[in-house]
């Protein structure tokens, strides 16, 4: 598929029933990582569709990382939703990909069967960052800060930033009222595990869980984290 920038977009679609999984990968993360191989295997293991992909800038797609924003992100997400993808979808949104998965949700209410957040993100660019950081952020168009994932830095640019600022949801009720999982561990040094539990009473359904996991991190990669992960899904697309 070939973004509104000219850019292929790399991605992985499995046939099978529906609604189809589609996971949204984390800030700077690829769709080669362990949940999103993971979601993939248990998906294909039960006879479900999957769709897995790559952000324009990130993995296998095209295009230069710090050139890209969070709503050029989530209409990657939406062209491969709509140009992929036939019916219903659940959407499985890690970290960024959480805040991702509610802005494709806000913009595809009818295609949407449910809602599975893993440290889901919406809004960090607004509480993720020190005024400092956002001043330097405004003023020299990039901020450079050391990553415990990676022996690369972390980038931000002022053009994502400020698409972030133009998508915050957080400010009051989000009218999404399709079922929805959170799932935080308590030990994520990255988002406060609160995040969650406010997304959780701001969400327009009554069929919401927030599921905190008290030794969790931000990756939620370990074994039991992924088979939680697993079993959150089976309880989502086997409800009646």
């Amino acid at each position: 598929m070939i973004n509104a920038d000219g850019h292929r977009i790399a991605f992985h679609h499995s046939p099978g029933t529906g609604p189809t999984i589609v996971f949204l990968p984390g800030y700077a993360s690829d769709m080669s990582g362990s949940k999103a191989l993971a979601v993939e295997q248990w998906a294909r293991a039960n006879g479900r569709a999957c769709l897995r992909f790559d952000y324009a800038g990130c993995g296998e797609s095209e295009g230069a990382f710090e050139d890209q924003t969070l709503a050029g992100w989530r209409d990657d997400a939406l062209l491969l939703i709509d140009g992929v993808v036939e019916g219903p979808v659940i959407l499985v949104g890690s970290s960024m990909g959480g805040w991702i998965m509610l802005l494709v949700a806000k913009a595809r209410p009818d295609r949407i069967a449910a809602m599975v957040g893993i440290a889901a993100a919406p809004d960090f660019t607004d509480w993720g960052f020190t005024q400092e950081q956002k001043m330097t952020l405004l003023e020299e168009g990039r901020l450079e800060q050391p990553s415990i994932y990676s022996p690369q830095p972390t980038i931000t640019t002022r053009a994502f930033w400020s698409s972030g600022e133009a998508n915050r949801l957080m400010h009051g009720a989000i009218d999404l009222p399709f079922p929805a999982r959170l799932i935080h561990g308590q030990r994520d040094p990255d988002v406060p595990w609160e995040r969650s539990v406010a997304l959780a009473g701001l969400l327009r359904s009554d069929d919401v869980q927030t599921i905190l996991v008290k030794d969790g991190d931000h990756r939620l990669s370990r074994p039991q984290d992924i088979a939680l992960i697993l079993r959150t899904l089976e309880d989502i697309t086997t409800r009646p």
